[in-house]
């Protein structure tokens, strides 16, 4: 009772794709995949975001009379509200 043999494995593999079918199969391996292959890039991108931005913070943006953009055709969308 200790380990299965092979052939336990073999027997169980052969149930279950009688009951779901080899295209089922199919595809929740590849939504398995795609989750874990969106997990390590998520992974990824936040340890080196958080190593840039441990390592050079960004600098304070400092308070003018005049925005950072000076660009007239720039449109206020709070000035803009229906009514």
């Amino acid at each position: 009772m200790g380990s299965f043999s092979i052939w336990h494995w073999l027997i169980v593999l052969l149930v279950v794709v009688m009951i779901f079918g080899t295209k089922k199969l199919r595809n929740m391996g590849s939504d398995l995949g795609g989750a874990v292959k969106g997990f390590k890039d998520g992974m990824k991108d936040g340890s080196t975001t958080t190593d840039a931005s441990a390592a050079s913070p960004a600098p304070a943006a400092q308070v003018t009379g005049q925005p950072a953009n000076s660009d007239k055709s720039a449109i206020d969308v709070e000035a803009r509200q229906k009514s």
